[in-house]
């Protein structure tokens, strides 16, 4: 007979996985579900022959936990899968006609299992394959992450090179300013140069300039007058 021990670890295992594939369902519709059923086979085998020798402290709990199991697995998929309700043990009174399978059968005074949530503090221990896959889905949100970050990265580098490059046309305007800048400031020195040379020149010869004029006028009234 298989032990306890290895049943309630099979029931466990296959809680989990019931739980996974009901988060992934709508994108993993098969997620797990040849494993599941091949875990339900081994508990509900493992259920039948405890009870047959006569084991009803072990038979009873896994009993209650197959047939929650099936439950949580879908009534659609059991059948497709063969699995069926446990029979009930003969009793010594006559049995109940109606069959304990899925809605019909009794219900148990222990607590029945919720459907999976996100809630991290009630979330079960994952198997192999559920942390295969969160690891995965980790490493698909880090590569999300970093193609993100360096597209990023790339707009700022082209950025970068865009500003270099308006700096350095800048940076010639502003040579180009100043060496036309140094060149005015040359032509006006030598402007205000000859300036002052002409104005010395004609504060020296200002008198003699004059003498010139008066007599260039005088010339011209003898002219006048004579004619």
């Amino acid at each position: 007979m298989s032990s306890a021990a290895r049943l309630t670890a099979i029931t466990t295992s296959t809680l989990s996985l019931i739980r996974e594939r009901q988060r992934l369902q709508t994108t993993h519709p098969t997620l797990h579900l040849q494993q599941i059923l091949s875990n339900l086979r081994l508990l509900r085998a493992g259920v039948v022959e405890a009870e047959s020798q006569g084991v009803d402290d072990v038979a009873g709990p896994l009993r209650a936990q197959y047939e929650r199991l099936l439950d949580m697995l879908g009534e659609e998929e059991a059948r497709k899968a063969g699995l069926e309700c446990i029979p009930l043990p003969t009793p010594p009174s006559p049995p109940s006609p109606t069959s304990p399978c899925f809605g019909e059968r009794k219900m148990s005074p222990e607590p029945v299992y919720e459907p999976y949530t996100d809630d991290p503090d009630s979330a079960p221990a994952l198997d192999e394959g559920g942390i295969l896959l969160q690891q995965r889905q980790i490493m698909d949100d880090q590569d999300a992450h970093l193609t993100h970050l360096s597209s990023s990265i790339g707009r700022q580098h082209h950025i970068s090179l865009q500003i270099n490059d308006e700096l350095e046309v800048q940076t010639g305007l502003l040579d180009t300013l100043d060496t036309e800048l140094d060149g005015t400031d040359v032509r006006m020195r030598s402007a205000r140069r000859r300036l002052e040379r002409v104005a010395r020149g004609a504060k020296e010869n200002g008198s003699i300039v004059t003498i010139v004029l008066l007599i260039l006028v005088l010339l011209v009234l003898i002219v006048v007058f004579k004619t």
